[in-house]
This record gives C-alpha cells, structure tokens and sequence, in this order.
C-alpha cells in the first residue's frame, strides 16, 4: 500500500524542508521493520521547487495472520485461504496508519530539532492515497476531510475496467490539498481517519486506544461535526470506550469555549471535601460539578454554593435562627430529601453528585436502599469516595452506593430502571440550545418514576445586599429563571413525557420575589390500567431499542 505527502517551495523556504520535517533525508531510501511487514520511506522527486516523500508498506501475510491469531480483519477465520489472500496487502488501513504514525513519530508530534521553527509553520500540502477502502463512499469521505480544511479529489474505483456495469467497489482514489495545515496536522488526520474509513483495525483495541485517540485528535476532534462516528469506528464500536472518549471530548470542548485549561474544568473542585457540609455547602454537591457530570457541558466550579437564605420576617427561619439564618444550601437539600420521601423512592440517582454531600445524606436514611451518584469529573469522584469513606464502609452499607462516571446529554444505560432522580441546581448551567439533550437523556431514557429538578429564581436576587443588579449567582450560569419561565419549561417537559409537575418552593417565600430557589418534582403519569401514557418519547426510546 501506498501513501505520497507532496509540497511546493520556493528559493527561501525550499521544498526539501519536508526531510527535516519528517526526519529522512531525501538522498536515501530508508527500510523500517514492522511487526506485519516492512515500512520503506523514500522521495520520488525533491529539489527546492517540488518534493514528496512515499510510505510504502509491504504486508507480510503470513506474519499478519500469525500475529492476528485468528481476530481481527488480518486473520478472519472465515475461510481459511481469505486469511492469506485479501486486501490488507494493497489497501490502506490500520496496517498504514500504525506505520505512518512510527515510522514519523517526530512528525506527528510536531518536534524538528534541527530546524525548531519548521513544526509550526503550514505548508501547501498534497496527499495522495491510491487505494482507501471507504465504508461510506465518497460522500462519508469529504464529511470527514473537508471540516479540517482539505480541498478533498476522491474518485470510486470500478470493480473491474473491463466490466462497467458491475458498478464501483468500496475503495475510493483521494488526493488531499491543503494550504494552512502543518505536517504534524496532516499526519494526525490521517492516523485517525484512514482506519475511520476502512471501519476496521488489525489489532485489537484496549483501554489505551482512547487515549491515542485523543492524543491524535487533540485540536480538532472535539469540535467535528461527525466526532460520534469517527470515535465509534476509530474505538471500534465498543461502547465502554466510546463514552469515555466522547465524555473526555466533551471537558476538551468546554475548556475551549472557556478559554481554560481542561484541567481546571475537571479538576476545579476543593482538594478534600468540607469538614462540615451542613453548615456551608449544598447537599446535593457543587452546583457547577453537578451541571458537569449530567451534560458534560458545564464544567466543575471551583468553590462550594455557600448561599445563605436572608429569613423573611415573621418566618421560622428568622424567630428561631440566634446567629445566621439556614444556609440555603441546607433547605434545598431538606427540601429534595421530603420529596423524595413523599415519593416513596428507594432507589436514587444523584445525577452530578460532586463531592458527594447528597449522596452521604440519602444513605443516612435506611428507605433509600440505593443510591448511584453520577459526575463527569473522576476528580470530584475521588473527593466524593473519600467524604463517603467507601474504603472503610461496611460491606452491607457498600452495597447500597456506586459512585459513577457519567454525562447526561447522552442516553445511559446504567441510568434507568430507578425510581428517582435529582438534578439540583443543574440546568442553569446549560447553554440553553443543549437542554433538549438533557431533557430526553433523563425523562425520555432513563425515564425514573421520579424526577426532582431545583433552579434559581432569579426574581429573588434583589435580596441578595451583595449581588450586583444583573449579575447571576454564579459566574458560569448561562441563565437564570424567573418562575413562570421554569414553570413553562417545566410544564412542557411533563407533557412531552408524560409526567405530572408540581411546584415547591425552597426556602422563604417572598410575597413580591418568591422563594430563592424553585423546585419541580415531576411524576410518571398513571393511564387507565396503572401504566404510564405513551409519548412521542415512548415511541422514540422503543425504536431505539429493536435498533439495537
């Protein structure tokens, strides 16, 4: 099989910069032993104007089917003479992508240390693959090259000259052109998407393929407009993969919107949770880790909520409270524990657990026997096992909880069957365009009997002496309601999804602003026969399940 990288120069910057790009010289042809065959770098033409340096792979069958055993394309027990004869030898694939990605490793990362400042610069590329077995045609083709700047030539290769009528094969001739993409970008590209296209890999793929994945993707990946599918084929559609790499995608994707380090989005939450969490944290966790872990979109905070209720006069609060009145964190949390109880719920998601205040409060309580609280950060996670002291917990007490990895703007298999669900202080830290996501991942999915959604009324933020006017609580809001617009949202959400709503508000309610914070705590509408009304979402969800 055959790859060719091409470029133009001029007298100032010649063409044969390529060889120190690539680490070959282009005066030699150079052989490289691979474990399936052996990797041949040479240059066809290079002078100042024009140069091109070819990759050509030659396949050891033999050795292909021997290091196979029997998985994979390589060695296809399917027949035993295919295992031998076939189009490994001729076609690229994973068999090119591996070698282009050792054989230029240097390139690939970008490191001349020679010419330090080459690396960096674009260069009028050309790139030329013969034979591309593309599982999608042409068309899937340009859908994968063109978003990252290639002007893409791809032309289907006929099953046979002699015979038109029978029509074109899978494989496709592609030329890529480029002006303003550095080598390293091109070669990246092409590590990921050759294997993409052929839909298959030599070798099998393990834990470590994500991170290559990422590695290979960083700059570009995380904002494709088919990054789902290049990650289901690239992972060769194992699931348990597949959501981690898209979940790390997603911190990538915040962290570029944020201009931050994704870093900090993951790892933004206090290094050892709070000695105290009823006097100065929410119990149901960060508000900004909470939004994290259910739509990937927001990213962890980097302080608690520690939002103190100003008492109403002639409320409880006020007469009974000697010093400061009840943190609000704490009546919000009071407030989803009563309603999960009137619920009847025993088995509970904490749908962005933090570090895990909520989730410690539930298994106080011997009705909830089970209790999963879910985050995108492995960060917040971790602070959450130690405030739980899951190491130490007794084995009967262990049982009832799991600690999860998870986002929410993506269907979880692990999430249904439950009888409820929290999502405290969660939505407003949602661009808005993404709440339809969350809303079906939840109701329409994972669809517990149960869901308890809290927000801010932001009417009530004039109470707040030191909330400058226009400002939200919290830097990384992206709204705030006011109660009718929750109440709408809320009210179509139940009817989409065949659920009843009601409303509870949280902490004093204020005759002019209302309550501070504002609660939802939907239920599965019975029909006639106790089962819940079909929706459109019903419908949905059963054509995605004969699909699979």
């Amino acid at each position: 099989m055959l790859l060719t990288i091409s470029t133009t120069g001029t007298p100032e910057r010649p063409a044969t910069d390529l060889g120190f790009l690539l680490h070959k010289h282009p005066d030699k042809a150079q052989a490289f032993s691979t474990s399936f065959g052996t990797a041949h770098v040479l240059y066809p033409e290079a002078d100042a104007d024009r140069c091109t340096a070819a990759l050509l792979l030659e396949i050891d069958a033999v050795a292909l089917v021997r290091r196979g055993k029997g998985k994979g394309r390589g060695g296809a027990p399917d027949a035993a003479l295919a295992q031998y004869v076939n189009d490994r030898p001729y076609a690229a694939s994973s068999l090119l992508a591996v070698a282009l990605g050792n054989v230029f490793s240097s390139a690939v990362k970008g490191v001349c240390a020679a010419r330090p400042e080459l690396p960096a610069r674009a260069l009028p590329l050309r790139v030329e693959v013969p034979a591309l077995p593309a599982r999608g045609g042409p068309g899937l083709v340009r859908a994968l090259f063109e978003p990252l700047g290639w002007t893409v030539a791809v032309e289907p290769v006929p099953l046979d000259t002699e015979f038109p009528d029978w029509g074109d094969s899978r494989y496709v001739s592609l030329v890529l052109e480029s002006r303003t993409l550095t080598l390293a970008e091109a070669l990246r590209h092409l590590y990921v998407l050759l294997p993409v296209l052929d839909d298959a890999k030599h070798y099998w793929v393990s834990d470590d393929e994500v991170d290559k994945l990422l590695r290979s993707g960083e700059g570009w990946l995380a904002g494709h407009p088919e990054q789902r599918l290049i990650t289901n084929r690239y992972l060769s559609r194992r699931w348990s993969l597949t959501r981690q790499a898209t979940e790390r995608l997603e911190l990538v994707r915040l962290a570029e919107a944020d201009d931050t380090q994704v870093e900090q989005i993951d790892n933004a939450v206090a290094d050892e949770p709070d000695p105290d969490p009823a006097e100065a944290s929410d119990g149901t966790g960060t508000p900004q880790a909470r939004a994290a872990a259910t739509t990937a979109e927001a990213g962890v905070a980097a302080a608690e909520d520690a939002e103190t209720a100003p008492a109403a006069e002639g409320t409880p609060e006020a007469a009974d409270a000697p010093g400061r009145p009840t943190p609000l964190a704490v009546l919000r949390r009071d407030a989803i524990l009563h309603a999960l109880r009137a619920a009847g719920a025993g088995r509970v998601l904490d749908l962005g657990c933090g570090q895990g205040q909520l989730v410690q409060a539930l298994l106080k309580e011997p009705l909830f026997t089970e209790v999963v609280g879910v985050d995108v950060s492995m960060r917040a996670l971790t602070i959450a096992s130690r405030r739980l002291k899951l190491d130490r917990m007794g084995e009967r007490q262990a049982s009832r909880v799991r600690l999860l990895q998870g986002s929410l703007v993506y269907n979880d298999k692990r999430l249904k069957g439950y009888d409820a669900a929290v999502l405290s202080e969660v939505i407003e830290h949602l661009d808005l365009p993404r709440l339809p996501a969350l809303e079906y991942a939840v109701f329409g999915s994972a669809r517990p009997r149960t869901v308890i959604v809290t927000t801010p009324n932001v009417e009530y933020n004039v109470r707040w002496e030191t909330l400058p006017t226009g400002h939200a609580r919290h830097g990384d809001h992206r709204f705030e309601w006011t109660r009718a617009e929750f109440r709408a949202w809320a009210t179509a959400v139940s009817e989409r999804h065949g659920y009843d709503v009601e409303f509870v508000a949280v902490g004093p309610d204020d005759p002019e602003v209302g309550p501070p914070t504002q609660l939802a705590a939907f239920t599965l509408a019975p029909a006639d026969g106790g089962n819940a009304r079909p929706t459109t979402a019903d419908h949905e969800r059963k054509r995605e399940e004969k699909a699979a």
